[in-house]
Formats: structure tokens, C-alpha cells, sequence
């Protein structure tokens, strides 16, 4: 049974109003809850640790997975193990992501594994966000690893987003890419408060003509602070690029460290990095619509986040 706190949830982290058609698992407090499989989409249990198995037949179209996770018990530690086989030549989009309320005082931590294999020509849309909420001195953590790897001409589009609530934050993601693969990584975040946010990211392109882009934007508010490295490494002919832009204000504290490897010559790699304030004009601008300075910190904030 779902209480309104479990619905607002997962309206929040995977935009579910209610129970989901088609594909899904629902995880409550470090158990299931409720699931369904799909004639093309099957979900099992792991059978020598806590997590699930999902199953993407081969050539399945424009169909989706939904795997929330949300925490509303203080105190406790869930760690899941799941992962992914995505068929060749299918095309599906799986929407995952941590919710937690929690209002005590004793920290409440989710940490997911995610392992994907797609498949030659496959096709994924990976969604995942988190989200914190509730009174307390205890932290709502968070710590999620995405292991990827795309065969031959698959492609990846992962968005990972956090935009509230979690106090601490130490995400990891590895990629190998290998003939004709492509990967789009974009990452927003924003962090206020005292909250402490980690993006480690390495992504190894092996195979020729393989292709990445990592894009990332955040917001560093009050004495929050947020460190990204993410490395992009050439071991073929590939290409790749990394942006990473960020806004810093109050007393905040980022630090972006962008790196690029090359191990072959015709790997031709790029990046560049931006910190800095919101820029005066653009603050003018918007007051003399009629905004308040707040307010048009605000728009200019989600318009960058957008």
C-alpha cells in the first residue's frame, strides 16, 4: 500500500502519478513492493544478492522500465545490485532513482549499482534522479555506481539529475565503448546548505569510431560543496568531448578537473570547464521586467538547469 508521502516520491524521482504500465519494480525501504514484467521486458530476483535482473529482448521498440527507489524508514542502509541486459536492436528508456524522507536523526542511505550491457545496435534511454526531503539532523545520502558497456554500434543517452535534498553525494560511473558506440552523458545538479556532492566519471572508448559526449551543469549554493572529474579516454580512433559548467554562489565551493587521455593518433579529444557567478546583466535585465532580484536569480537558475 502506497501512503501519499510514497506517491509524492515517486512522482518526484520517475514522474509516476500511480503504478506505471508495462515494465516495473518498485522498492520500498529495502524491500520490494510491487512489480510487473512485460511480454518483451522480464524482471527477476538476483539469487545471490539484493537487487534484480532485467531481461530486454532483442528488437524491442519503444517501450519502458520503471524502478524507483524510495526511503522513508531514518537510520537504515539499502544497497542494491541491479542490472541490465538490453537486447540487440531494441530501443527502451528505463527511468530509476532515490527518493528519501526522512525526519529523524540518524542518516538514512540508499546506494544502487547499475550495470548495463547493450547489445549490438541497441538503443537506451537511462533517466535516473534523486531526491531529499524531511525535517532532522540525520543526512539523507546517496551513493549510486553505473557500470556501462555498449557493443557495436549501440547508443546511450544517460541523465542523471539532482536537484534537492541530499546531503551527501558520491556518484560513480564507468563506460567502455566499442565499434561505432556512442554515449551522451549530462549531469545537473544543484547543492545548497552544507551539502557535499562527488562526480567521478571514466569513460574508455576501445573501439574505432566510437564517440562520447559528457556534459555537465551545476549550482553550488551557501557552504555547499561539489567536485567532478571525469575522464574521457582515447584507446582508438574515437572522439570525444567534455563540458562541465558551473555556477558558484555565497560561500560554496566547486572544483571541476576535466581530464583527457589519448592512447591512439586519431583520437581527438576536447574539453573545457567554466565556474563563475551569475553574471550582473543578467540579473538588470530580468529586474527591470518587474522581478524581484530573487526572483530573477531564480529563472536565471532554472533556465540554467533546464
Amino acid at each position: 500500500m502506497l501512503t501519499a508521502t510514497d506517491r509524492k516520491l515517486l512522482e518526484t524521482i520517475a514522474d509516476l502519478h500511480d503504478i506505471p504500465q508495462g515494465a516495473y519494480n518498485i522498492r520500498k525501504d529495502g524491500e520490494g513492493i510491487d512489480r510487473s514484467s512485460s511480454a518483451n521486458i522480464d524482471i527477476v530476483n538476483k539469487k545471490d544478492k539484493p537487487g534484480i535482473d532485467i531481461i530486454i529482448k532483442p528488437g524491442t521498440k519503444k517501450e519502458s522500465v520503471h524502478i524507483p527507489v524510495i526511503l522513508t524508514k531514518e537510520g537504515m542502509t539499502d544497497k542494491v545490485y541491479n542490472t541490465f541486459d538490453v537486447g540487440a536492436g531494441a530501443d527502451v528508456t528505463i527511468v530509476a532513482g532515490c527518493g528519501i524522507h526522512s525526519g529523524g536523526d540518524n542518516d538514512s542511505t540508499h546506494e544502487g549499482v547499475h550495470n548495463f550491457i547493450v547489445r549490438k545496435g541497441a538503443r537506451l534511454n537511462y533517466i535516473e534522479k534523486h531526491y531529499g526531503e524531511g525535517e532532522g539532523t540525520g543526512r539523507r545520502v546517496l551513493n549510486p555506481k553505473t557500470i556501462v558497456e555498449i557493443h557495436e554500434g549501440g547508443y546511450v543517452d544517460l541523465e542523471m539529475v539532482q536537484i534537492k535534498g541530499v546531503d551527501s553525494t558520491v556518484k560513480d560511473t564507468e563506460a567502455v565503448l566499442h565499434k561505432d558506440a556512442f554515449l551522451l552523458s549530462s549531469e545537473k545538479l544543484l547543492t545548497h546548505g552544507e551539502q557535499k556532492a562527488e562526480s567521478n566519471m571514466s569513460i574508455r572508448m576501445v573501439g574505432d569510431g566510437g564517440s562520447a559526449q559528457i556534459v555537465s551543469r551545476s549550482v553550488a549554493q551557501d557552504h555547499s560543496q561539489q567536485l567532478f572529474y571525469p575522464r574521457l579516454i582515447g584507446e582508438s580512433r574515437c572522439s570525444g568531448h567534455v563540458q562541465c559548467d558551473s555556477i558558484i554562489m555565497d560561500n560554496a565551493q566547486v572544483r571541476s578537473i576535466p581530464e583527457i587521455a589519448a592512447y591512439h593518433p586519431e583520437a581527438q579529444l576536447v574539453h573545457e570547464a567554466a565556474i563563475g557567478k551569475i553574471a550582473g546583466e543578467q540579473l538588470i535585465k530580468l529586474m527591470t521586467l518587474g522581478l524581484s532580484e530573487e526572483q530573477a536569480e531564480e529563472t536565471i537558475l532554472a533556465g540554467f538547469l533546464k
